[in-house]
Parts: C-alpha cells; sequence; structure tokens
C-alpha cells in the first residue's frame, strides 16, 4: 500500500513538472501583441537552438518579410546558419477570432494552432525537421513575449514522445 501511494503522489508530481502556464494568464501583459500589426513589414531574429544538455549546437539569423490583409498574414522568414547554410520558411497565418490563430507551412505537419493574451502568443505545432539525412517529426511548444513596440522574445521547446530535445531561443527586432 506504501509503495503504490508513493507512486501515485510520484507520478502526479511528474506530470505537474510538465504542466505550462496557461497563455490566458498574460491576459493584462503590456504592450498587447497584434500579430497583424507586428510581423507586418521587415524584421530581423537572432536564435540559437540549445541541446537537452544545455550546449548551444545552432545558431542563426532570420530576415522576415511580413505581409497582411484583412485576417491573413504571410510571414517570408529566410534563415541564415553560423556554418553558412540556408533556408527559408513561409508561414501562412489567418486570425481566427481575437485570440485564436492557425498557420500552416511547408514543413510543418498539419496546422499549427495559437492562442494569443496580452502580450504573449503561445504556438503549437508539429515541425518536420531535417537531421543528418533524415527527417523527424518535432513536437514544439512555442512562447513568444512582445517586449516593446520593437522587440519580442521567443522561447520553444522542442520535444518527441514527450521527450525534450531541447530549445529554441530568438529574439525579434521590427526594423
Amino acid at each position: 500500500m506504501k509503495r503504490s501511494w508513493l507512486a501515485l503522489v510520484g507520478s502526479a508530481l511528474a506530470f505537474a513538472g510538465c504542466a505550462s502556464p496557461s497563455v490566458e494568464s498574460y491576459r493584462s501583459e503590456q504592450p498587447v501583441l497584434d500579430l497583424a500589426r507586428y510581423f507586418n513589414g521587415e524584421l530581423d531574429a537572432h536564435g540559437m537552438f540549445q541541446d537537452r544538455s544545455g550546449k548551444v549546437v545552432k545558431r542563426f539569423t532570420v530576415r522576415i518579410e511580413g505581409r497582411w490583409s484583412g485576417n491573413v498574414g504571410t510571414l517570408d522568414e529566410k534563415f541564415t546558419y553560423a556554418d553558412g547554410t540556408t533556408s527559408r520558411r513561409v508561414w501562412r497565418i489567418e486570425k481566427l477570432d481575437e485570440n485564436r490563430y492557425r498557420g500552416t507551412a511547408d514543413d510543418v505537419v498539419g496546422v499549427a494552432e495559437g492562442e494569443a493574451y496580452g502580450n504573449a502568443l503561445r504556438w503549437r505545432y508539429v515541425l518536420r525537421l531535417p537531421v543528418d539525412e533524415k527527417v523527424y517529426e518535432v513536437d514544439f511548444d512555442d512562447w513568444m513575449f512582445l517586449v516593446d513596440d520593437t522587440v519580442m522574445l521567443n522561447r520553444s521547446r522542442m520535444s518527441k514522445f514527450g521527450f525534450t530535445l531541447g530549445e529554441v531561443t530568438l529574439s525579434f527586432h521590427k526594423r
């Protein structure tokens, strides 16, 4: 009996440790993030990928051109990595209501789901990630926080089967 109780408590603590804050908890934070306003025009981003041990594995810059027409936007992202390689992702984003977004891109499996409240946006999606001649489908839990009219910070947790593979950190700057 004592062992099963300890196992139950241990399982509950493990699941509680995996819980994320609700994006709604940022409802009153300022400035309010409006994707169509922030991602309209030219932006630069600087980022890095850290493996699960915290080691920086990749550094990169991104040039972004955003265009919106009504509730539909396109983000054309051009990545340049520290080793000189490049890639491109084009997001197509639709604002569904005051707080919800849906997005697609060629390397996204299905549809990305997003929610924005206050200065925060949380995206969740599956990305096809090429690594050493193979392509893996990886879960992204992507959080963005608007700092001011020109700066936004982004932290993404990458996982597979619930296990953390690493994190991506980005700093966006609107030109």
